[in-house]
């Protein structure tokens, strides 16, 4: 059986990488049904889309334009069967199945917002639904840390709830309180420095706001309905036209100089010189309060206390490592996944050991 599982992993890690890829652009998981190469489009017959098989024939290429296929589709395919086939080996069946489930959803949310910075909240919504239901059903998950001492599935399911709340209250709180101390970044530039919107930058098919060498989407700038990039300067030109004024006010659906108003739908081309930018922000999306919820719901309120910290250390380890400075964004998503993994896989033990040393 455990061999069965490992299988069932890894074919399920390869319609997750098409999850990954389609979903942050839109596209649907289902149409196409075939996988198709993200460079030639062409589309994959089976026995070329293969878990693992077919990316180590192939040597990482795919075999009508030679085009490389990320390492990633290879590893969330291993890594999705040997999760899998861990988590069976590890709990009774109810709680592996709700383990997998769970780690399921993580691993889709851990790629996609590494790579594009969204976390999808049907996902996490969804998860959060199957944890209450599990919750109610097989509250043994929620008990890892012996703390809540579950014994029925009212009480599992009470359990569940507070573990949401707790998650996603944590965070929302993080949302709202930094968006009050962070919620804008003032630059002053020495000289005028152009600047421009975009269509699609890198592997991101939404508009961007360019200026220098930095490229900011249209869901980190405009996060809320309030949200405005202030733009001081000169030259400005809306559709190849110069167009006078001192200042663009640039909104979410559409833009102002002076009391001139244009749609961003119906814009060709937007541009001009800066010598003084105020970018609105946001300290954390509210992906990861969603995600924070759902791990609560699956693990208990004790899991979302150990997932907060741990993630906060993967967090910063990875970013002296990676040498990212203060400003610049960082994906919290797969910290929060990592810190739930690490629970899951022994952490819990540590918070019990926490515990027991201080007389509780």
């Amino acid at each position: 059986m455990g061999f069965g599982i490992l299988v069932i992993g890894f074919c399920v890690g390869s319609f997750l990488n098409v999850a990954i890829h389609r979903i942050p652009r839109g596209l649907s998981v289902n149409e196409p049904k075939r996988s198709f190469c993200p460079f030639c489009k062409a589309s994959l017959p089976w026995w070329q889309n293969l878990p693992i098989i077919t990316w180590l024939l192939q040597r990482g290429k795919c075999k009508s334009c030679q085009a490389p296929i990320a390492v990633r589709y290879l590893l969330v395919e291993v890594l999705t069967g040997l999760l899998y086939f861990w988590l069976w080996k590890s709990f009774d069946m109810h709680s592996a199945i709700l383990g997998i489930v769970l780690i399921t959803i993580l691993i889709t949310v851990t790629f996609i917002d590494a790579e594009h910075q969204i976390i999808p909240i049907s996902w996490t919504t969804g998860g959060s639904l199957i944890a209450l239901a599990g919750g109610f059903l097989t509250p043994w998950l929620l008990d890892l840390s012996g703390h809540t001492h579950l014994y029925s599935g009212v009480i599992g399911l009470r359990e569940s709830v507070f573990g949401w709340v707790a998650g996603f209250g944590a965070l929302w709180l993080t949302v709202v309180l930094g968006k009050l101390v962070f919620g804008r970044k003032k630059i002053e530039l020495e000289e005028a420095t152009r600047w421009k919107l975009q269509e699609g930058f890198e592997d991101s098919e939404q508009l961007h706001w360019l200026i220098e060498d930095e490229a900011y989407s249209w869901d980190d700038l405009f996060f809320r309905e309030s949200d405005v990039l202030q733009i001081t300067g000169h030259g400005f030109k809306v559709d190849g036209k110069r167009v006078v004024g001192k200042e663009v006010l640039i909104r979410r659906d559409d833009f102002s100089i002076g009391e001139k108003i244009w749609t961003i739908e119906a814009l060709k081309s937007l541009e001009g010189k800066a010598t003084r930018v105020v970018v609105p922000r946001e300290a954390m999306g509210m992906g990861d309060p969603h995600l924070l919820g759902m791990i609560g719901a699956f693990l208990g309120w004790p899991a979302v206390c150990f997932v907060i910290f741990a993630s906060s250390l993967y967090g910063i380890a990875v970013g002296l490592l990676a040498r990212v400075g203060f400003g610049k964004p960082l994906p919290f998503g797969p910290f929060l996944a990592a810190g739930a993994l690490t629970w899951v896989f022994g952490g819990w033990r540590l918070w019990k050991l926490y515990w027991e040393s201080v007389g509780f």
